[in-house]
């Protein structure tokens, strides 16, 4: 048996797609206010979903009775202030539940970090699975998250754990909507005028679930990949999206001092509103750097050729015009 966490999520609900395909039965857990998502309707023959929050252990223990492999994708996003120490108990003490049951039965795991988890390389270079993440100058609760759960995966792998890790690049995909990364290409839709100098890596979720599944049925163990398909710099990247959307590409550059200026001024605004703010302070951090991430770790080990970003964004952009 298959057992996969947080397959009501965007990667999670992708790779239960692809295991029922392939002619898997599969156990999902959810939260028991969770909604089943409706790409997953059709497969409902291959799924038994299960109410298992990873912070109850004994519900957690239910869920992995006959189970011999487990894709591990749940985790807490939030770039909010105010949720990011109990993110990061919730996303480490909930690996660390799914580890400690793990280890005793044999059963394999694959587990979902982020690059977020990763470090950064030198001007010029790029980031590999060497780099590490500076936790005593991280601000970014979700990196820390990340990054000290992706330290509970190896500590159980030091105590016998048969586990691999994969610290995918920014995911994209139809699926998405407007959520998560489909914000990005919902914001140039609605009419982007500024673009900013940073790049980063993006790789198209149904490659991200490819690459876990091919993991799992290899021998491969005590290991962490990079998932990236492209680097891309924003004014690049922003620039095709609007192409797909038949509308003008972003044309002002924003400068790091205005995207401090923007971030400030959200949160002053946020503070009267009381609504979220558009932007916070990591994001417009982000959007100025330069990440530029190394694939050739994981395209060696299983001979992975990704599809091509353009291909991708033409995809969600099509369908997002058909909303």
């Amino acid at each position: 048996m298959i057992l996969v966490t947080g397959a009501t999520g965007f990667l999670g609900s992708e790779l239960a797609i692809q295991l029922a395909k392939q002619g898997n039965h599969i156990r999902c857990t959810k939260r028991g206010t969770s909604v089943i998502p409706q790409i997953l309707v059709p497969f409902q023959k291959n799924i038994e979903w299960v109410d298992a929050d990873l912070m109850d252990i004994f519900a957690l223990q239910d869920a992995l009775a006959g189970v011999t492999q487990v894709y591990h994708c749940a985790a807490w996003v939030s770039l909010k202030q105010a949720d990011k120490k109990p993110m990061i108990n919730t996303n480490v003490t909930g690996t660390a539940n799914l580890v400690n049951a793990c280890m005793p039965n044999n059963i394999r795991l694959v587990h979902v970090s982020s690059i977020a988890a990763i470090g950064l390389a030198k001007p010029g270079d790029l980031v590999t699975e060497n780099h590490h993440l500076d936790q005593a100058t991280e601000t970014d609760g979700y990196a820390i998250s990340k990054l000290e759960s992706e330290m509970e995966v190896w500590r159980g792998i030091a105590e016998g754990l048969d586990a691999v890790i994969v610290n995918p690049s920014i995911i994209i995909g139809a699926n998405a909507g407007t959520n998560g990364s489909g914000q990005l290409f919902e914001t140039v839709r609605k009419g982007l005028k500024f673009y900013t100098s940073g790049s980063s890596g993006f790789v198209d979720v149904e490659d991200v679930a490819k690459c876990m599944i091919s993991l799992m049925n290899s021998n491969i163990q005590a290991e962490r990949f990079i998932i990236s398909a492209e680097n891309r710099n924003y004014k690049q990247l922003t620039a095709e999206i609007a192409q797909g959307f038949n509308i003008k590409p972003p044309a002002i550059y924003a400068k790091p001092w205005m995207m401090g200026l923007a971030w400030r001024g959200a949160a002053f605004a946020a503070s009267i509103t009381g609504k979220a703010s558009v932007i916070d302070k990591i994001s417009a951090q982000a959007a100025s750097m330069i990440r530029n991430y190394d694939n050739s770790k994981i395209s060696k080990a299983i001979g992975i050729e990704f599809k091509p970003i353009s291909v991708s964004i033409k995809e969600i952009c099509e369908r997002l015009n058909r909303r």
